[in-house]
């Protein structure tokens, strides 16, 4: 089932049921992320009490339960309307944006990270590398200004001085407030990014 034949299912028929499912089921999924758990569709319908066959009709995959349930997660830029033209800006922007998703699904990421670092473990859903994707897009400018940078590589270096990773440790082992822990995040990305667009030069 496509997204479009999704959307046309939750407006047609019964609509204040049919909304009321949906977000039971996201409901759900939310509550099992923050226990640590990494189910299917299958099984959150279960839990839900809500028949297989209509879960799947609301979410034909858990990507799409996932999108719905931490919409973020399903978006391919953080930099949302009329993005500035300036990379330093566009990357301070997309910091913004990420660290607002870590302050408000904090514990669904620091089960899914928990759970990744279980032997054996599956990757999580939540673990799937959308981060990268963010910044990547943050320096595309670079791309086509004949900067000589890396991108790719460079948008690894920003996500591995800001996400959950980085914050859990600012916080739990370094002490700091939320707020410090972020501008701690803030201040390393913005460095590596002004060391890299100096060295172009």
């Amino acid at each position: 089932m496509s997204a479009r034949h999704n959307e046309k299912y939750l407006e047609t028929g019964r609509t204040r049921q049919k909304s009321r499912t949906r977000e039971e089921l996201v409901s759900v999924l939310r509550d099992l992320l923050k226990d640590g758990r990494d189910p299917s569709v299958a099984e959150v319908a279960a839990i839900a009490g809500i028949s297989r066959t209509t879960a799947y009709r609301y979410f034909p995959d858990k990507e799409a339960l996932l999108h719905a349930a931490l919409p973020e997660t399903g978006l391919g830029s953080l930099l949302g309307g009329d993005p500035p033209s300036d990379v330093r800006a566009r990357l301070e922007r997309t910091l913004d944006a990420h660290f607002d998703f870590i302050r408000a699904w904090e514990p669904q990421l620091r089960a899914s990270l928990r759970l990744s670092l279980t032997p054996g473990a599956a990757r999580p859903t939540l673990r799937g590398g959308r981060a990268v994707g963010w910044y990547r897009d943050a320096l595309s400018p670079l791309e086509t200004a004949g900067s000589g940078i890396d991108t790719a590589a460079l948008a690894v270096r920003l996500r591995a001085v800001a996400g959950i990773e980085p914050y859990v440790w600012l916080r739990d082992v370094a002490g700091l407030r939320t707020g410090q822990a972020f501008d701690v995040m803030r201040a390393n990305a913005l460095d590596i990014l002004d060391a890299a667009l100096a060295g172009a030069k």
